[in-house]
This record gives structure tokens, C-alpha cells and sequence, in this order.
């Protein structure tokens, strides 16, 4: 069975540009998240096997702080959750607290279909 990933990303049009680059590689949609904690309670009945975690370019910081304090309730339930966070260059910080609380790898925005997949590559690896 191939690795199953959680994405989490509000616009449907950038969960199916995700979806179409990894699916083609044998990778399984467990599911897909657009809030934080929707991302919580999918991890948790799902179990995947990787979260992507897409962090809008328009939120502000006080928002970004929900999405590390997310990354670290899922690493709190299962601290072997492979987590890969997607941000903008603007969010250097919200980047550095992610790994920090144990996100495996991240990709800054805009992005190269191929350093999504090295990322997920990386963090399940």
C-alpha cells in the first residue's frame, strides 16, 4: 500500500494541484483539510501516513501562531507525525517555529511541482 497524505490547504484549486503531482507517483489522498482544526480531527481518524500543511500567504501572525500550535497538538497525539509545512518567504519565522515543534521539512511558496515531492520524498524517507 503506498504512503497515505492529509493535505491541508483552504483553495481546492492548489489541494488538486498537490494531489495531481503526487498521486501519479503511487502517494494516496487520505484526505483533505481546509482548517486547522479540521486538519486535527481528519489526522486523527485518518491516521496518514504525512500531513502537507499549506499556511495562507494573507494570514497574520496571531493566524499562523493556530497553525503551530495545530502542527504541535497532531506531533502531541503521534510525535513520529511527518509534517511538511507550505509558506511564503514572508513567513520565515512561522517557518522557523514550525520546525522547532517538529515539522519535518517546508516548502516556500511559489513552489516547483519538484521540491513538493523532494519534500514529501524527505519527510517520509
Amino acid at each position: 500500500m503506498g504512503t497515505r497524505i492529509l493535505i491541508v490547504e483552504n483553495a481546492s484549486f492548489m489541494r488538486t494541484i498537490v494531489k495531481n503531482m503526487l498521486v501519479p507517483l503511487g502517494y494516496i489522498i487520505a484526505g483533505e483539510a481546509t482548517s486547522p482544526s479540521e486538519a486535527v480531527d481528519m489526522y486523527e481518524r485518518m491516521k496518514p501516513d504525512l500531513i502537507t500543511i499549506d499556511v495562507s500567504t494573507e494570514q497574520n501572525k496571531s493566524k499562523e501562531r493556530v497553525w503551530i500550535e495545530t502542527v504541535k497538538k497532531i506531533l502531541a497525539r503521534n510525535p513520529d507525525a511527518r509534517i511538511v509545512m507550505v509558506a511564503a518567504p514572508e513567513q520565515e519565522e512561522m517557518l522557523i517555529d514550525s520546525f522547532k515543534a517538529g515539522v519535518r521539512d517546508f516548502v516556500v511558496k511559489p513552489f516547483e511541482p519538484e521540491r513538493i515531492i523532494t519534500a514529501v520524498e524527505n519527510a517520509v524517507a
